[in-house]
């Protein structure tokens, strides 16, 4: 077999295997690539500002990772780098009340986060011309009511919807069947430490963003009225 022995073959197949992709839980060294991962698959709409560029793994990736790591998946590629990821948390109130620590250990880290912006009502997430609002980006970043239940708060309150989720892959790893593996990893977490009282979790998606929905019906997920474009999966 052209010289090789059956060390050489044991080792190329080890090699082989290790640059096969894989999901695994979520880990500091990821970062990085995860804020990348949330800033290329930002919405279209999104995509022409640099405050929403820079704020968007802030505001939709870092606190999940940070606060709920046990429920926050990667796609690695197999040499390591996170390719995709799907993220959130079980249990909405439980993050909240730890929000604080994500702001002290992370955004008040982060030279391009900005400081908290002043106490207010919130702000229209766009100004009178249709550019996002810079301010609005921080409220969301630094205040999870803001983030989360200022939109929702029928689909957490009333509902007991009281998980939350995104999930991200780049362009290169898309359609693929890793997105499912992904959810269906995230899932399983979330029933092993959900309250019992909670029905699941819910998803908002960008009304720029629509052709995802099928995916999701695929998945389980199922569109309710009110709040813009949102999906629940009972679990």
């Amino acid at each position: 077999m052209c010289g090789l022995n059956n060390s050489t073959i044991t080792n190329l197949g080890s090699v082989r295997i290790t640059n096969m992709a894989f999901i695994r839980t979520y880990r500091a060294a990821d970062f990085e690539a995860t804020a990348h991962i949330c800033r290329a698959t930002l919405a279209p709409s999104l995509r022409p500002s640099q405050d929403a560029y820079r704020m968007a793994p802030y505001i939709w990736t870092h606190q999940y990772t940070h606060l709920s790591p046990t429920t926050c998946f990667v796609l690695d590629d197999g040499t390591g780098r996170a390719v995709g990821y799907c993220i959130g948390c079980p249990d909405i109130a439980t993050f909240i009340e730890a929000y604080p620590r994500y702001v002290k250990d992370v955004l008040e880290t982060r030279d391009e986060v900005g400081p908290a912006p002043p106490p207010g009502a919130p702000q229209p997430f766009t100004t009178g011309d249709g550019q996002v609002d810079e301010v609005c980006l921080r409220q969301l970043a630094y205040d999870p009511e803001c983030l989360l239940r200022r939109e929702n708060a029928d689909l957490i309150d009333e509902q007991g919807y009281w998980g939350t989720m995104h999930i991200d892959l780049l362009d290169e790893w898309q359609g693929k069947g890793w997105g499912r593996k992904l959810i269906d990893e995230f899932v399983a977490s979330v029933r092993a430490q959900k309250a019992a009282a909670s029905k699941g979790v819910f998803i908002g998606i960008a009304p720029d963003n629509d052709k995802v929905v099928a995916f999701y019906e695929k998945m389980g997920f199922r569109r309710v009225d009110g709040g813009g474009l949102r999906m629940v999966r009972d679990i």
